[in-house]
């Protein structure tokens, strides 16, 4: 296959991050439609404009602080301060005027820069940031602006941990074992995995680390009732069929048949039979209704602002608002509202996002304890620990205890933001 010339990849890393930068669509979304729209890229090439765009978004901030003092088209220059490649490839599709910009900006030092332009974070989301984690604040931000390894993972049903790493190593994949979660595999590459046996034989699944401990935190057994509320694509859900070792019911329900329809490959490579799509046409559908007290446990894994997964959607952390997080929410609360009234005396009640943010976590967590005396909380610290997870304390926060909820942050863990609290139905 023959690579791009510089001048023609950088041409194309300008009008992809032109497009990305309207924010009308998210941008994983965008880079898709771009790939199928120019087919005879090569594998390099989509991992050069992807990863452009993508920095172009995490330094959003610092890069239209510099870009100004550039010349030629504003997306050029974004597209030259975010490229991801080689300096000395990037500098052959350069003009001399653009080389001695360039350089002018790689010497700047991070301490001469303003905190906005090292954070690269919109204002609104900086104060609750600061508020939670005092001086770790830098390290938080910091690390939002690093790419996301690849988690997989094993599918316990068919196979052992320990025999897959083997299987991809000779395969020339390299990857370790998690530290938390004693499912996953951590690559330090991004390789295309359908190629692999692995996968295509349902083997290994792609899930950060972190969503494979809200399936633990579940704690399904064989033969239960269980509901994955909020299911989307699926991965919670097959992480939970596999512990239920593929016995019981597992329902996925969520409102949006598109997401459900991207479980469907997915499902049929796990080897499950024990799960049940269903389209649900809001909270309180008809569906809802009828097992109302009748299920062992759920999971409601709810709509949020995402933005404890800003290294893989930096686009998000400019996309969202305070507003939209005022309305996610009252959804929020909405939902796990109605998802409670599934569970039978004894059931397990997990609600879980991936946002950072209190308003959407704790906030809703205590609200729900409040109104509901029929549900007691779990700490979480405590079902980690029975489960055996190392580390389980450094996993978890808040409340009197240290441990409520589980409370999982990029620069401490290594895993996208996440946030749980788990209870049991009186």
């Amino acid at each position: 296959m023959r690579t791009m010339h510089p001048k023609a990849l950088l041409d194309a890393c300008a009008e992809l991050v032109k497009l990305s930068l309207t924010f009308e669509h998210p941008a994983d979304a965008v880079v898709s439609r771009y790939f199928r729209e120019h087919r005879t890229l090569g594998p390099r090439e989509r991992a050069t404009l992807a990863e452009t765009v993508y920095n172009v978004l995490r330094k959003k901030l610092l890069f239209d602080h510099l870009a100004p003092s550039g010349s030629g088209p504003r997306e050029r220059r974004l597209a030259i301060l975010g490229f991801s490649g080689p300096r000395d490839f990037l500098k052959s599709a350069l003009h001399e005027q653009e080389k001695n910009w360039l350089d002018q900006c790689d010497a700047i030092k991070p301490g001469d820069l303003l905190e906005r332009h090292r954070h690269n974070l919109p204002e609104w989301l900086v104060a609750p940031l600061k508020a939670q984690l005092g001086a770790d604040f830098w390290p938080l931000a910091q690390s939002l602006n690093q790419p996301a390894p690849l988690d997989l993972r094993v599918n316990m049903l068919t196979d052992k941990r320990a025999d897959v790493q083997k299987e991809l190593k000779l395969a020339g994949l390299n990857c370790v074992p998690t530290p938390y979660s004693p499912w996953g595999l951590r690559l330090d590459t991004k390789p295309a995995l359908t190629r692999y046996d692995a996968f295509a034989r349902g083997a290994v699944e792609v899930q950060d680390e972190g969503s494979q401990l809200l399936a633990l935190l579940l704690d399904a057994k064989r033969g239960e009732m269980v509901v994955d509320f909020c299911a989307g694509a699926g991965g919670k859900t097959l992480a939970i069929g596999a512990a239920m070792r593929n016995t019981g019911r597992l329902y996925a329900f969520d409102t949006s048949a598109h997401r459900l329809d991207a479980l469907k490959p997915r499902l049929a490579r796990s080897k499950l039979s024990n799960v049940h799509p269903a389209v649900i046409a809001h909270e309180r559908d008809e569906r809802v209704k009828r097992l109302a007290g009748k299920i062992d446990r759920v999971l409601v894994d709810a709509p949020c602002s995402g933005l404890g997964t800003l290294r893989r959607n930096p686009d998000l952390k400019w996309r969202q608002s305070p507003e939209s997080v005022r309305e996610m929410s009252v959804k929020q609360t909405a939902i796990l509202q109605s998802a409670s009234r599934l569970l039978k005396p004894g059931g397990r009640l997990v609600y879980a996002t991936c946002s950072l943010l209190p308003q959407e976590n704790e906030e809703i967590a205590r609200a729900f304890s409040q109104a509901n005396g029929d549900f007691t909380p779990m700490p979480a610290f405590e079902v980690l620990s029975k489960l055996k997870i190392e580390g389980a304390a450094g996993l978890c926060a808040g409340g009197e205890s240290g441990g409520d909820f589980l409370r999982l942050w990029t620069h401490r863990h290594a895993t996208d933001g996440f946030f749980a609290a788990v209870w049991v139905k009186n």
